[in-house]
């Protein structure tokens, strides 16, 4: 397109406006209106987010990205991140600035100076920062010639920066970012000016990160801040932080006696006796709706041949995620085993139980009219997920899953996946979520199967959902390796979303492991594996739960249902039967029979979150009632005792 011509810009409304070319984005804002301009941050041209000064070369589909809109979200924190930076820079001369992305909620920057930086100094960054958002600097966009950038930041004694630089790919354009007299090495792009950062940001925490995640490198200091559009938007933040703090699952784990972590067996959880009643009842009412829905339970081995793994495609995929162990024999010496070959073989820790379940599926004919055959497993799995990573019972090695995979005909996978549905809305229901949102997960770059094959499960997936009536958003390239799957995601009662379940559809590992089915035509066909999870691994769900609920379980999930409490020891034998004829009901029970004052004993239940008590003394001893304590309520009606137990049993009944 030569010079004096003009290129068509497309709005998001679908009408189109003609421009010179090398029109800006903020120039394009202005055109359409002021107000827009004034609240623009930035623009999208097709697909890509760009800096508003940069010029438009070509025909395009625009949209105007305002600082109100979520997309800005990022910006701003992108933005806040600069401006730290700077602050830091400022106010510690010498401190070199090495990688500063932003992250969920907000961002951070990692820092290499001689004396690391503490909480104490964050105050003080943070005034630094609103005098230069005061300020208002441009945030102006530069390339730069590799040779000049390098020359640059290593005369500035920024090494790491002329680290980035050298690493760059050479095809890749230098660009500087500059807001007044400082810069920063930085792709963008970014708002306008600093002072759209605005006042909605507070610096959290530091800690101490490796240069590039790698422990050989030096130890930097990273310093984390959120960032939000508004002051009210932070203040509603900062209250959700502290709210979720109050309901962390750690901290109620221990106050309630449920699980404990060591450092010896990193990222697997020691179950108490109560979490472990917790897990129990979870699996076993998870059994009950899948046992009602047609699958057969099966259970495999948890160390295999790492052959399967290769033929599935987990190995060249997830090698790195799991435990790994030669299979030799090996010999001794004075100090113990050791290995007198190279090994040639190896087996693994089961990562995940589908290339087992496709083993059971060969064993013996199938036909057509054997499918669908739906096959679950508690399946106890390993993965080496990152020490930094490991997160109480949210991100463990250690996990059992409520996994199963269903063995159909192509015709049958949209009546499966309709069933599947159905069966987890009704499951997470009962645990009281409602708000669930679905994404459409699609094919990774890193993938086995080929691209038509993924066009049709793709197709599958997507038809599926619409038959449904089910609203979905596309997730692009974060499909399992194997398939697209659905993600679903639920919201929890202070308004944080979690993904728990997922639906796949994989056309590829029947292939790979050659499982087959007889079809109508007597000839040999390869089954649709649906892999999907309900729970997904009970240690997260469980956390998650205890999370949403703070403590304050279902009755029929938690693991003492009822404690039995005297307020003198006249009543001890009182309290005694009370408690047998509770837990001859089937109930789990406790009795607090200690010599301590009633209000002492109270308090101590409902820390940990003890949904009933039943409170006797010689009153309640000599008319045969009971005064019942109900966790968060003020009131205290007395029963006869009969009543109380039988309205408990009826309460207390698992919802399937």
């Amino acid at each position: 397109m030569s010079a004096g011509q003009n290129i068509t810009i497309t709005l998001p409304d679908g009408s189109t406006r003609s421009y010179a070319i090398g029109t800006t984005g903020m120039a394009v804002a202005e055109s359409i209106g002021k107000s827009l301009a004034k609240a623009a941050v930035a623009i999208r041209v097709n697909g890509d987010l760009r800096d508003l000064s940069r010029p438009l070369e070509q025909d395009a589909a625009i949209a105007i990205i305002r600082r109100q809109d979520d997309e800005a979200l990022d910006l701003i924190r992108h933005d806040c991140a600069h401006v730290m930076a700077e602050a830091v820079q400022a106010l510690y001369p010498g401190t070199q600035v090495t990688i500063g992305p932003t992250i969920e909620n907000g961002f951070y920057y990692d820092f290499a100076r001689n004396e690391p930086f503490t909480l104490d100094d964050l105050p003080k960054i943070e005034k630094k920062m609103r005098d230069i958002i005061e300020r208002g600097a441009a945030l102006e966009r530069e390339v730069w010639p590799r040779d000049k950038a390098m020359k640059f930041f290593t005369d500035k004694g920024e090494y790491y920066k002329a680290e980035l630089i050298r690493d760059l790919p050479e095809s890749e354009a230098i660009t500087i970012y500059r807001q007044g007299g400082w810069l920063d090495l930085c792709r963008g792009p970014h708002m306008p000016s600093v002072r759209q950062v605005g006042n909605g940001f507070k610096l959290m925490k530091v800690a101490g990160a490796y240069w590039r995640g790698d422990s050989n490198k030096a130890m930097l200091t990273r310093i984390y801040g959120t960032a939000w559009r508004d002051e009210k938007e932070l203040a509603a933040y900062l209250t959700l932080l502290e709210e979720a703090e109050k309901r962390d699952h750690r901290k109620l784990g221990k106050e309630m006696e449920l699980f404990h972590f060591q450092e010896e067996a990193q990222g697997s959880v020691f179950w108490h006796p109560k979490g472990f009643t917790i897990f129990n009842q979870l699996e076993n009412y998870i059994r009950r709706r899948i046992q009602a829905d047609g699958y057969v339970e099966v259970k495999t081995p948890q160390l295999m041949n790492s052959r399967f793994w290769e033929a599935s495609g987990h190995w060249s995929k997830f090698r790195e995620n799991m435990f790994v162990v030669p299979d030799v024999v090996p010999g001794t010496d004075e100090k113990g085993p050791v290995f007198t070959e190279e090994p040639k073989q190896f087996m693994a820790l089961k990562p995940m139980n589908c290339p087992a379940h496709v083993q059971i599926f060969k064993q013996g004919l199938k036909s057509y009219r054997d499918l669908p055959i739906r096959m679950a497993e508690f399946g106890c799995c390993h993965r080496n997920e990152a020490h930094g990573a490991l997160h109480g019972l949210m991100r463990v090695r250690q996990m059992t899953q409520d996994d199963a995979h269903v063995f159909c005909r192509e015709d049958q996978v949209l009546d499966e996946v309709k069933r599947f549905v159905a069966l987890f809305y009704a499951v997470y229901k009962d645990f009281g979520f409602t708000e669930i949102t679905i994404r459409l997960a699609t094919r990774p770059d890193m993938r086995a199967g080929e691209d038509a094959t993924w066009d049709r499960a793709e197709k599958a997936m997507a038809e599926a959902l619409n038959a449904l009536g089910l609203p979905f958003t596309y997730a692009p390239g974060e499909g399992a390796f194997y398939g697209p799957k659905y993600e679903f995601h639920l919201k929890d009662a202070i308004g944080r979303t979690w993904q728990c379940g997922t639906l796949q559809l994989d056309f590829v590992m029947p292939e790979r492991l050659e499982a087959v089915y007889i079809g109508e035509d007597g000839q040999k066909h390869r089954p649709v594996m649906i892999h999907r999870a309900i729970l997904g691994t009970l240690e997260r769900f469980i956390g998650i739960l205890i999370e949403n609920t703070g403590g304050k379980l279902p009755l029929w999930l938690h693991p003492v249902q009822c404690v039995v409490t005297t307020i003198t020891s006249d009543a001890d034998d009182y309290a005694k039967q009370t408690t047998a004829l509770l837990q001859k009901a089937g109930l789990r029970v406790e009795a607090d029979l200690r010599n301590e004052k009633i209000n002492y004993k109270i308090r101590e239940h409902s820390l940990q979150k003890v949904p009933v008590l039943f409170v006797v003394g010689r009153r309640e001893a000599e008319e045969g009632t009971v005064a019942i304590r109900r966790l968060g309520e003020a009131e205290q009606p007395v029963e006869q005792r009969d009543k109380a137990v039988a309205d408990l049993v009826r309460a207390s009944a698992p919802p399937y």
